[in-house]
């Protein structure tokens, strides 16, 4: 498939900057596969599409403040992210600007009040922008970020450095199931629930599974190459437990519905199907839904608006069928709706 296909012009206006006051004040557009009916709604309306029944499955990543600040010995500031802890102490991450980084060279970390932090010794460089860093003081990677880090927000919202809203974006940039650290981006299809909206779906009998996908930064990569197929596809870590897949599977066998929340579950579902059920397993998934794919478990999914030749809108198109879901996003631009990671959401089911 021409990967130009996935193409359509957004306003940059209509990139969500912040998250609404209340998580689910956002604008839902439901997406009715059967005849293309779209209706114009409000996140907090989603109970009513859904039955008594049904499971919602949730990715309970939790992401990690992996957006941090160096200053090297010449007194230059520079941004970072962390990606991994390759072992104790050594770490892998992606510098902005990373050419001028030199083999040995002492970095030392910014506290979140610009202090001084821990220091770090450049190892050498993987790839191009791509680093391993070598801590001096190998604390485990999460206890550091914490110290450190800010919400690793994807580089269409717009922060100085200097005066970010950090507590807020800590707090909004994470759903409020988080519970399984690892992620270095949001399942933001996920941001739009709060407690009070979980308690009610559930109060309806419909049940929910957790699952677990570590969003990586391959999420967001842009397809460059011509046509869909021969992009590189990213690699992710999975976790399906035994009892979420024991409810997915007890669900399916009443005839209820299988309600994905993001393409972060939708992913993580696929790859455990097999034969119509799901399979308690974990691992990496290189799975690569495009358009033309049968759809193994996910009978409905809600997602956010993605970004133009991006591998989650090949997700969605596979889906709905591109045609629809070209269809559904020019509506939703001409009715303004807010796009992309703090922006509003859709219901496909």
């Amino acid at each position: 498939m021409k990967t130009e296909l996935l193409d359509y012009h957004l306003p940059p206006e209509l990139i969500a900057q912040t998250p609404a006051d209340k998580r689910t004040a956002s604008r839902l557009l439901v997406l009715h596969r059967t005849d293309g009916r779209l209706e114009d709604r409000m996140f907090s309306d989603l109970p009513e599409y859904l039955r008594s029944g049904d499971c919602v499955v949730f990715n309970n990543t939790k992401v990690l403040p992996a957006r941090f600040y160096f200053q090297r010995s010449t007194g230059t500031r520079m941004e970072a992210l962390f990606l991994s802890e390759v072992k104790s102490g050594l770490w892998q991450v992606m510098i902005k600007n990373a050419r001028r980084i030199k083999t040995g060279e002492t970095l030392v970390f910014l506290n979140r009040d610009n202090t001084p932090g821990p220091a770090s010794t450049a190892m050498d460089r993987i790839e191009e922008g791509h680093w391993r860093l070598h801590l001096h003081n190998a604390a485990p990677a999460e206890n550091v970020l914490q110290t450190i880090g800010f919400a690793p927000l994807p580089p269409y919202i717009k922060r100085d450095g200097q005066h970010d809203p950090v507590n807020h974006d800590l707090s909004r940039y994470q759903t409020v199931f988080a519970e399984k650290p690892g992620a270095i981006a949001a399942p933001t299809a996920g941001l739009h629930f709060d407690q009070a909206l979980l308690d009610k779906i559930s109060a309806m009998q419909v049940r929910s599974a957790r699952c677990t996908l570590h969003v990586g930064t391959g999420t967001f990569k842009p397809v460059q190459t011509e046509t869909l197929e021969d992009h590189p596809i990213h690699s992710e870590f999975f976790a399906m437990p035994p009892d979420a897949a024991q409810t997915i599977n007890a669900v399916r066998h009443s005839g209820g519905r299988i309600i994905a929340v993001g393409t972060t579950s939708v992913r993580t579902l696929e790859s455990v199907a097999h034969e119509g059920k799901a399979v308690a397993s974990s691992g990496q998934t290189q799975l690569f839904i495009t358009p033309g794919y049968r759809f193994k478990l996910v009978d409905g999914m809600i997602t956010n608006f993605h970004l133009p030749r991006s591998t989650l809108l090949s997700l969605v198109a596979a889906f709905a069928g591109l045609e629809m879901i070209l269809k559904a996003y020019h509506h939703a631009i001409d009715r303004k709706y807010r796009f992309y990671s703090y922006g509003d959401a859709m219901l496909i089911i």
